[in-house]
């Protein structure tokens, strides 16, 4: 894979777009969960305009009354789109793809197309805190294969983690973080070809969440699971809601590879009913008309993480921020400030600045936190402030 076109040209930045006053209007869970002296920089939301393609879409769909059920293939059609201009890669069959409520609840249905109840899912610690939740919630159990020093995949603990869940001789899958979060990895088409080549020699499905795989850092490149040529019986889950801010508008894409479409088709038809028509109009404006709109926010984006390590250095030397490829999050070591495994708490109750605590995210969260980074710089700046003051 090569990497994506990057034009920002007449395009602003939408992280200098709103200021602190207008952002406190707003009442989702971001701006909501905690008190107004509390800065809010933890849960996965960008503190942006929508994209003026997506705003038009919904505008003229309000307009309309074209508020029904979802239908057709267009969402489909413009992730392929996107798919082949951005990643170069051409392998999204309209024909094995299918709607779902949104990614977390598309992983679900994958892992009960291809696992039973009391089967066990490998996840890659330190990971997103719902992929324990939810696979415990379906019957499953969790078999950690923690991430290497380098924060990368580790093969051999995938390759033990694969033993032991399938030494009994049942089915199991593996839960693939892609970009991973928290920590911000892309990874490489010789690592995604290992993970499948394992896979396919202990007979692991592969179930992939992709959905920051639009926001990789301008230069690096992306490669879809399913563009591995092992990862034929891959299943992935991809949605434009984490590029473009659209997580209160519900709707994902599954994604078959060729030797695992007759799995997506056992789908129940009615799982595509969770999505919202509205969502799929969105979604569907994004990925064909605001990649320049993308691309504005990636800069931003890329510039905030410099602004971060700048301000870590001057007021917070003891935090390490690791070196993110992709995602607007950032895995902050907190080991050496001596907060003890929870110092989120503690930049909380004596900062006023609520960030991810780590521990949720499994093993190796112990002592770490996670900033969103997806803010104006000056509210990254002040965010930074309040770390710093909480340990005076």
């Amino acid at each position: 894979m090569t990497s994506f076109p990057h034009d920002t040209a007449g395009e602003p930045d939408p992280l200098r777009a709103l200021d602190l006053e207008r952002l406190r209007r707003r009442t989702s869970m971001k701006w909501r969960t905690y008190p107004e002296d509390v800065l809010p920089m933890w849960v996965a939301e960008m503190d942006v305009p929508l994209a003026p393609p997506v705003v038009r879409a919904l505008t003229e769909a309000l307009a309309l009354g074209d508020t029904g059920y979802p239908a057709g293939t267009a969402y489909a059609e413009a992730l392929a789109g996107f798919a082949a201009r951005r990643w170069h890669w051409d392998g999204i069959a309209v024909e094995r793809t299918a709607l779902v409520p949104d990614v977390m609840l598309g992983v679900v249905e994958m892992l009960r197309l291809v696992t039973g109840p009391g089967d066990p899912v490998i996840v890659n610690p330190p990971v997103y805190p719902p992929f324990f939740a939810f696979v415990a919630h379906m019957d499953r159990h969790v078999v950690e294969a923690p991430l290497g020093a380098d924060l990368r995949i580790d093969p051999a603990a995938l390759e033990a983690a694969f033993r032991r869940a399938t030494a009994g001789g049942g089915r199991a899958a593996y839960l693939l973080c892609s970009p991973h979060n928290p920590t911000g990895t892309v990874h490489t088409a010789a690592e995604l070809t290992a993970v499948a080549e394992l896979a396919e020699r202990h007979g692991v499905r592969v179930v992939a969440d992709e959905i920051h795989a639009p926001l990789t850092a301008p230069g690096v490149p992306f490669v879809p699971y399913l563009s591995v040529p092992a990862a034929a019986r891959g299943l992935s889950l991809m949605s434009a809601s984490k590029g473009w801010n659209l997580a209160g508008l519900k709707a994902a894409l599954a994604l078959a590879g060729p030797g695992a479409a007759a799995d997506l088709a056992r789908l129940p038809e009615e799982v595509g009913h969770g999505a919202s028509h509205l969502a799929v109009l969105a979604h569907t404006a994004a990925l064909r008309e605001a990649t320049g709109w993308l691309d504005a926010l990636l800069t931003g984006i890329q510039a905030n993480r410099r602004l971060l390590t700048a301000l870590l250095a001057a007021h917070l030397p003891g935090v390490h921020a690791h070196p993110a490829e992709a995602t607007y999050l950032a895995w902050l070591d907190c080991r050496a400030l001596g907060l003890g495994d929870d110092p989120a708490q503690v930049f909380l109750d004596r900062g006023r600045v609520a960030l991810s605590a780590g521990l949720p995210f499994g093993t190796g969260g112990a002592g770490r936190v996670r900033l969103n980074l997806a803010t104006p710089p000056e509210i990254l700046t002040e965010g930074v402030r309040r770390m710093a003051a909480a340990l005076k």
